[in-house]
Protein backbone atom coordinates (compact mmCIF):
# COMPACT_ATOMS: atom_id res chain seq x y z
CA UNK A 1 0.00 0.00 0.00
CA UNK A 2 1.36 2.99 -1.02
CA UNK A 3 1.99 5.73 1.67
CA UNK A 4 0.77 9.29 1.02
CA UNK A 5 1.26 12.19 3.55
CA UNK A 6 -0.01 16.11 3.54
CA UNK A 7 2.47 18.47 2.37
CA UNK A 8 1.11 20.46 5.81
CA UNK A 9 2.63 17.76 7.92
CA UNK A 10 6.15 18.85 6.97
CA UNK A 11 5.26 22.52 7.63
CA UNK A 12 8.79 23.65 9.25
CA UNK A 13 8.76 27.11 10.80
CA UNK A 14 11.76 28.95 11.80
CA UNK A 15 12.57 32.64 13.10
CA UNK A 16 15.47 34.74 13.90
CA UNK A 17 16.70 37.93 14.43
CA UNK A 18 19.79 39.44 12.18
CA UNK A 19 22.71 39.53 13.94
CA UNK A 20 25.69 42.13 13.30
CA UNK A 21 28.07 38.94 12.20
CA UNK A 22 25.40 37.95 9.48
CA UNK A 23 25.01 40.64 7.63
CA UNK A 24 27.13 42.34 4.87
CA UNK A 25 29.17 45.83 4.48
CA UNK A 26 25.36 47.32 3.75
CA UNK A 27 24.27 45.93 7.12
CA UNK A 28 21.68 43.32 4.87
CA UNK A 29 21.89 39.62 5.81
CA UNK A 30 24.53 37.86 3.94
CA UNK A 31 22.76 35.60 1.22
CA UNK A 32 24.54 33.23 2.05
CA UNK A 33 23.70 32.92 5.66
CA UNK A 34 19.92 32.99 4.28
CA UNK A 35 20.40 30.09 1.81
CA UNK A 36 21.86 28.42 4.89
CA UNK A 37 19.08 28.81 6.86
CA UNK A 38 16.79 27.45 4.65
CA UNK A 39 18.92 24.44 3.67
CA UNK A 40 18.23 24.05 7.60
CA UNK A 41 14.79 24.84 7.20
CA UNK A 42 14.27 22.54 3.99
CA UNK A 43 16.24 19.66 5.67
CA UNK A 44 13.80 19.61 8.79
CA UNK A 45 10.52 19.96 6.15
CA UNK A 46 11.91 16.80 4.51
CA UNK A 47 13.09 14.52 6.82
CA UNK A 48 9.32 15.08 8.69
CA UNK A 49 8.01 13.87 5.74
CA UNK A 50 9.57 10.61 4.98
CA UNK A 51 10.78 9.91 8.72
CA UNK A 52 14.44 9.45 7.35
CA UNK A 53 17.73 10.95 7.09
CA UNK A 54 17.94 13.20 4.20
CA UNK A 55 20.74 15.23 1.85
CA UNK A 56 20.73 18.11 0.38
CA UNK A 57 20.53 17.16 -3.55
CA UNK A 58 20.18 20.30 -5.02
CA UNK A 59 19.21 24.18 -4.83
CA UNK A 60 16.95 24.68 -7.41
CA UNK A 61 15.98 28.49 -7.72
CA UNK A 62 17.02 31.01 -5.07
CA UNK A 63 15.34 34.58 -5.39
CA UNK A 64 16.87 37.47 -3.76
CA UNK A 65 13.76 40.01 -3.93
CA UNK A 66 13.91 42.40 -0.97
CA UNK A 67 17.33 42.67 1.70
CA UNK A 68 16.73 41.94 5.31
CA UNK A 69 18.39 44.16 7.79
CA UNK A 70 20.27 43.30 10.87
CA UNK A 71 18.23 43.24 14.00
CA UNK A 72 15.32 42.47 11.46
CA UNK A 73 12.99 39.38 12.15
CA UNK A 74 13.12 36.81 9.58
CA UNK A 75 10.53 33.94 9.59
CA UNK A 76 11.62 30.71 7.27
CA UNK A 77 7.98 28.58 6.03
CA UNK A 78 9.26 26.09 4.10
CA UNK A 79 6.58 22.01 3.67
CA UNK A 80 7.44 19.32 0.96
CA UNK A 81 5.65 20.26 -2.56
CA UNK A 82 6.47 17.22 -4.38
CA UNK A 83 7.71 14.14 -3.67
CA UNK A 84 9.42 11.57 -6.07
CA UNK A 85 10.46 7.74 -6.01
CA UNK A 86 13.55 8.82 -3.74
CA UNK A 87 13.73 12.73 -3.60
CA UNK A 88 11.09 15.48 -2.95
CA UNK A 89 11.43 18.97 -3.57
CA UNK A 90 10.50 21.69 -1.31
CA UNK A 91 9.57 25.00 -1.24
CA UNK A 92 11.12 27.34 0.83
CA UNK A 93 9.37 31.07 1.65
CA UNK A 94 11.13 33.51 3.47
CA UNK A 95 9.39 36.89 5.41
CA UNK A 96 10.47 40.01 7.49
CA UNK A 97 8.53 40.15 10.46
CA UNK A 98 8.03 43.54 11.60
CA UNK A 99 5.60 43.35 14.35
CA UNK A 100 6.08 46.96 15.49
CA UNK A 101 4.64 48.23 12.28
CA UNK A 102 2.36 44.95 12.27
CA UNK A 103 3.75 43.82 8.76
CA UNK A 104 5.38 40.79 6.57
CA UNK A 105 7.28 41.20 4.17
CA UNK A 106 7.80 38.15 1.33
CA UNK A 107 11.52 38.78 0.91
CA UNK A 108 12.74 35.54 -0.93
CA UNK A 109 12.11 31.96 -1.74
CA UNK A 110 14.00 29.01 -2.47
CA UNK A 111 13.23 25.33 -3.90
CA UNK A 112 15.69 22.64 -2.93
CA UNK A 113 16.10 18.85 -3.62
CA UNK A 114 16.26 15.61 -0.67
CA UNK A 115 17.36 12.44 -1.30
CA UNK A 116 16.03 10.01 1.80
CA UNK A 117 18.81 7.70 2.92
CA UNK A 118 19.56 4.57 5.11
CA UNK A 119 22.53 3.92 7.30
CA UNK A 120 24.53 3.50 4.30
CA UNK A 121 23.54 6.77 2.44
CA UNK A 122 21.69 4.89 -0.05
CA UNK A 123 18.43 6.42 -1.22
CA UNK A 124 15.36 4.75 0.09
CA UNK A 125 11.76 5.40 -0.74
CA UNK A 126 9.74 8.01 0.63
CA UNK A 127 5.85 8.59 0.79
CA UNK A 128 4.10 10.73 -1.95
CA UNK A 129 2.03 13.90 -0.88
CA UNK A 130 -1.18 15.25 -1.05
CA UNK A 131 -1.62 19.22 -2.18
CA UNK A 132 -4.48 20.48 0.04
CA UNK A 133 -4.48 24.27 -0.99
CA UNK A 134 -4.24 26.14 -3.82
CA UNK A 135 -0.84 27.12 -3.73
CA UNK A 136 0.10 23.26 -2.61
CA UNK A 137 -1.45 21.94 -5.55
CA UNK A 138 0.25 25.15 -7.76
CA UNK A 139 3.43 23.99 -6.51
CA UNK A 140 2.87 20.13 -7.08
CA UNK A 141 2.14 20.40 -10.54
CA UNK A 142 4.96 22.85 -11.04
CA UNK A 143 7.66 20.71 -9.58
CA UNK A 144 7.46 17.84 -12.18
CA UNK A 145 8.19 20.81 -14.63
CA UNK A 146 10.82 21.68 -12.62
CA UNK A 147 11.96 18.07 -12.25
CA UNK A 148 11.65 17.47 -15.68
CA UNK A 149 13.61 20.46 -17.09
CA UNK A 150 16.36 19.59 -14.60
CA UNK A 151 16.25 16.42 -16.28
CA UNK A 152 16.68 17.69 -19.77
CA UNK A 153 19.73 19.72 -18.86
CA UNK A 154 21.57 17.34 -17.11
CA UNK A 155 21.22 14.68 -20.03
CA UNK A 156 19.19 12.09 -18.29
CA UNK A 157 16.09 13.13 -20.30
CA UNK A 158 15.73 13.64 -24.13
CA UNK A 159 13.67 17.12 -24.75
CA UNK A 160 11.38 14.72 -26.76
CA UNK A 161 10.64 12.10 -23.73
CA UNK A 162 9.11 15.29 -21.25
CA UNK A 163 5.79 15.22 -21.32
CA UNK A 164 4.72 18.29 -18.92
CA UNK A 165 7.47 20.66 -20.48
CA UNK A 166 6.02 19.78 -23.84
CA UNK A 167 2.27 20.86 -22.70
CA UNK A 168 3.52 24.78 -22.07
CA UNK A 169 4.66 24.49 -25.81
CA UNK A 170 1.55 22.67 -27.42
CA UNK A 171 -1.96 24.96 -28.28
Amino acid sequence: MEIIKKASESLTIMTNIVLPNETNSLRNLFGGELLAKMDRCASISAARHCARRVVTASVNHVSFNHPIPEGGIVVLESKVSRAFSTSMEIYVDVWLDDPIAGKKIHTNEGIYTFVAVDEYNKPVPIPQVEAETEVEKQRYDAALRRKELSLILSGRMKPQDSVELKKLFSS
